[in-house]
């Protein structure tokens, strides 16, 4: 069959202008992997996790410059060949010249994250940048309208007040609309770090991809059904899926915005994601839906033990869950679970089969591809109009009737995705009866459940199958879209990988709110096990071409 190279590279090309010029790009991309500062010896910094990278900066070991340019270098060379990026931030090198600035001097107080290189999915807003949503009408590479914010998103905000480097914006599918890849990009497909040929995960596939690869230190990824779960496990990373309401939502481009979409960290270690929760989680006055979001006393970094497992109930999975086809483990799943209970059980919790059998749990399910239930969406015309409304007066749209119009005048007529969108904004209530009646009843049966079996977590397999390729079908979920429409938390967890080398993962689950105790168990987990795969080379060739459509 005949195969067809994607605009991937060109676009890739555009996006990385804005960090350097054709010179510089050209001395780097036969460069080697970036070397080590003088105070990290042999070290290569990139390799750091989050919580070593803020010591190493503490205690001047790296400056916040020369981490940013051993990243920045690694992306010069290998980035041409995975396509994490959609933009790079021009002003990274000023970010990161300021937080040395405020080191200097033994007195000086500086952010929790001063200096820590992060990237952000380009459905989020940075003030003075594009954001794309990987959508052709929204991307200036495919001469669409540039709606460029003039304010951040809270959780930006709440990044730069903690001294974070924004390096760049990632890539994502058109509206974050899979689970599974970003093979509809108006930047082309996003390739897994681990190896090209593998789903990547969605809809945060580029900040997966740039965590995984070494790219930064975190990432910053969004999920509707799926889309921090599923690339953290794509690319064995820890995640944290956070209670619906506890980060501010606010700022992203939304995809059922005032219902079921989060905002949470893609992290190296636990440590790593208690650390940035910490930064990004708490009431926002530019987001009421965190009114009342409960955060810990000590941080999320205050249950952090090797014995947080000890003495725990853990309910497993099992046909109470999800039943029928969906919800069978694939035999090697099955397998590698039963390790990890023993696992579990090694570390002194006690397991509980099936919790939720005979509760009614799974009977909630309208479970589609990818274990997708698609119920919140519905008012999501009227969450658009107000992203839109709050770009700002020098956005060039401000209601999707501009955009339509914009669209309809600039090339963009056919694009169906903006026609239905304005089309429900007269129709559609602005409260989702269906998915309110569904997400009272999941929490109901939770959190009875979790207390007639007196549980304090649940960990199930993150996948019941391997990944598929890239362009090969549905990543498919344990919890996917149970625990978005309940808006409960989650916890991804690395465990190894199945005998074809994909990853194997685990996902903590537990009541709202509770997201330092699974953070705990997922601490002692990791520190007894550290099942995370890890590919350091990248010298690959591009991705592979997606196949002529039939």
């Amino acid at each position: 069959m005949h195969r067809t190279r994607s605009h991937r590279t060109r676009h890739t090309g555009l996006a990385l202008s804005a960090l350097l010029t054709s010179t510089a790009v050209a001395s780097l991309m036969t460069a080697p992997a970036s070397a080590a500062p003088p105070g990290l010896a042999h070290q290569d910094p990139t390799t750091l996790t989050l919580g070593e990278t803020v010591k190493a900066l503490k205690t001047n070991k790296v400056t916040a410059i020369e981490l940013l340019e051993a990243y920045q270098q690694r992306i010069e060379t290998y980035d041409r060949n995975y396509n994490a990026f959609t933009q790079m931030n021009p002003d990274a090198k000023t970010q990161a010249i300021a937080s040395d600035e405020r080191r200097e001097g033994s007195k000086k107080d500086v952010g929790p994250l001063d200096g820590v290189p992060v990237v952000i999915k380009d459905s989020l807003n940075v003030a003075g940048m594009p954001t794309t949503s990987g959508w052709e009408l929204t991307s200036p590479v495919t001469d669409g309208v540039s709606l460029v914010p003039e304010d951040d998103a809270p959780v930006v905000e709440r990044l730069r007040e903690a001294g974070a480097v924004i390096v760049g914006k990632t890539n994502l599918p058109v509206l974050a609309g899979s689970g599974s890849n970003a093979n509809n990009s108006a930047y082309g497909p996003t390739f897994n770090a681990l190896d090209q040929e593998w789903a990547p995960g969605g809809s945060s596939t580029g900040s997966a991809t740039s965590v995984a690869a070494d790219f930064a230190t975190a990432g910053i990824a969004e999920e509707t059904g799926g889309s921090i779960q599923n690339p953290a496990s794509a690319q064995s990373l820890y995640a944290v899926k956070p209670t619906f309401g506890l980060v501010p939502n606010t700022g992203n481009f939304p995809l059922a915005g005032n219902t079921r979409d989060v905002l949470g960290p893609l992290v190296k270690s636990p440590e790593d994601a208690a650390l940035m929760l910490d930064v990004m989680a708490g009431e926002h006055a530019g987001d009421p839906k965190t009114e009342g979001a409960v955060v810990p006393e000590g941080g999320y970094t205050s249950a952090l033990s090797k014995k947080a497992l000890k003495g725990k109930r853990i309910g497993l999975y099992g046909p109470g869950w999800r039943s029928g086809e969906k919800g069978e483990l694939s035999p090697e799943t099955a397998e590698l679970y039963a390790q990890a209970v023993a696992k579990l059980e090694e570390q002194g919790a006690t397991v509980v089969e099936d919790p939720f059998a005979g509760s009614g749990f799974a009977e909630l399910a309208e479970v589609g591809d990818g274990g997708y239930d698609g119920r919140g969406s519905l008012g999501n015309s009227h969450a658009v109009e107000d992203y839109l409304r709050g770009l700002g007066e020098t956005s060039p749209v401000g209601s999707l009737e501009e955009l339509d119009a914009w669209a309809d005048s600039h090339g963009f007529a056919d694009d169906q995705r903006i026609d239905e969108m304005v089309a429900k904004l007269d129709s559609e209530p602005p409260v989702d009866e269906e998915f309110e009646r569904a997400s009272a009843e999941y929490q109901r049966i939770f959190d009875r459940v979790m207390d007639d079996r007196d549980l304090d977590a649940l960990v199930f397999p993150q996948q019941v199958e391997a990944i598929p390729g890239i362009y090969d079908g549905e990543i498919n979920a344990s919890t996917v879209s149970e625990i978005n429409i309940a808006g409960l938390p989650g916890v991804v967890v690395p465990d190894g990988a199945y005998a074809g080398g994909k990853p194997f993962n685990l996902i903590f689950v537990d009541k709202k709110w509770t997201e330092a105790e699974l953070l705990g168990y997922a601490y002692d987990y990791a520190e007894a096990y550290g099942g995370r795969v890890v590919n350091r080379d990248l010298s690959h060739t591009p991705g592979p071409e997606a196949p002529d459509e039939e």
